[in-house]
């Protein structure tokens, strides 16, 4: 069964991530999809969300709009070439908080089993499959225990995509730097 070429790009806030994996999933050939994991929380967000969209405007883009079920999302998406999954961030911080509506906790050793899911569900695919991250682990500790697990879980899923990635990207100032891979 042939693997997808999975890319990871991962960097800080506003060090041109999401530009990037566009330009390169707009690079390649056949049916592009976008799978926001961006859920509608306020005004600002819908701002940035509707900032996303028109960037993506007259591109022959499909947008498909899932913030918890990565692997249920990325098994409906086997009939596009090209897959843009933006952000495993998000997906962590929603995966948090809905283990903490429903009083349960995720773990690191959860967060990889979510995370090896995901690549998993990418086994079959046909084509190029993209995902941004933050690196979130690169300032201060954060001076909460919430937001220290949030780090946690978010390098743990950052470290379990990009070894079964084939290609890994850090964008610093808008510019690539290849980890791994070509």
């Amino acid at each position: 069964m042939n693997m997808a070429h999975i890319v990871l790009i991962t960097g800080g806030c506003r060090s041109g991530k999401s530009g990037y994996a566009q330009q390169l999933a707009e690079s390649l050939p056949g049916r592009r999809v976008y799978i926001a994991t961006c859920p509608v929380l306020d005004d600002e967000m819908r701002r940035r969300i509707d900032l996303h969209r028109q960037a993506r405007e007259g591109k022959a883009w499909q947008t498909i709009e899932e913030s918890m079920d990565l692997p249920g999302v990325l098994d409906q998406a086997r009939s596009f070439d090209v897959v843009l999954v933006d952000c495993l961030t998000l997906w962590v911080s929603n995966v948090m908080f809905d283990a903490q509506q429903r009083s349960l906790e995720i773990d690191e050793h959860r967060m990889v089993l979510r995370s090896q899911a995901v690549l998993k569900a990418c086994s079959g695919h046909p084509g190029t499959i993209v995902f941004v991250t933050n690196e979130v682990g690169m300032g201060i500790v954060p001076e909460n225990a919430l937001a220290r697990r949030f780090r946690d879980l978010a390098g743990r899923c950052n470290q379990t995509m990009a070894a079964g990635a084939d290609r890994v990207v850090l964008m610093a100032c808008g510019l690539p730097l290849n980890l791994k891979g070509s």
